[in-house]
């Protein structure tokens, strides 16, 4: 009768803990982390550290510390909110199509990664369909990938700090916006 009763208790507390260990509690994070399910994994560093060579704009349309609005929406939150500029810089930008270092799906037209971020760049301007490597490390995955350009757009970029306009923390730095984008 003891090891009856005891294989019966072993059990209950077997299928206890098995229910306890099924049972999740819902991700607080999950909200914030699908706002934008294309760029679910950028990095919104505090860092401004801009890539070597690239040079502060002559004459930018928006100045460091001057107020825009934002008219994209790379992420959810982005659009309709005010940026403040942190920085704006001269280059070409390209939209590039990668697959992540990491694995995963193909990240397709992906906005923007400018001349000093695709390895051995130098001077030469990129054009659609030209392979290339990124050296930016905008997103999990995109250092080291292989990508192809889309497209290119010689102009002004900018830095910039905002607050989403469905609510979330203060976005610092965000690389990259290009002039058209702001206004």
């Amino acid at each position: 009768m003891k090891k009856y009763i005891l294989s019966i208790v072993v059990i209950i507390l077997t299928i206890s803990i098995a229910a306890c260990s099924s049972t999740k509690e819902p991700d607080k994070h999950v909200k914030s982390n699908s706002e934008s399910e294309e760029h679910m994994d950028m990095k919104h560093s505090s860092s401004s550290e801009v890539p070597k060579g690239l040079k502060v704009a002559a004459n930018p349309k928006f100045q460091a510390g001057s107020k825009a609005t934002i008219q994209t929406d790379h992420m959810k939150g982005m659009k309709g909110a005010e940026a403040t500029i942190v920085g704006a810089y001269d280059t070409t930008a390209y939209i590039i199509t990668y697959t992540p270092t990491t694995g995963g799906p193909k990240v397709e037209n992906h906005k923007w990664v400018i001349q000093e971020e695709i390895k051995n760049a130098d001077d030469k301007t990129f054009k659609p369909g030209d392979k290339v490597t990124i050296e930016a490390d905008h997103m999990k995955g995109m250092k080291g990938a292989k990508a192809e350009i889309v497209s290119a757009e010689k102009t002004t970029v900018y830095m910039v700090d905002y607050k989403p306009t469905n609510g979330g923390k203060e976005v610092k730095n965000h690389k990259w916006v290009t002039e058209s984008e702001l206004s």
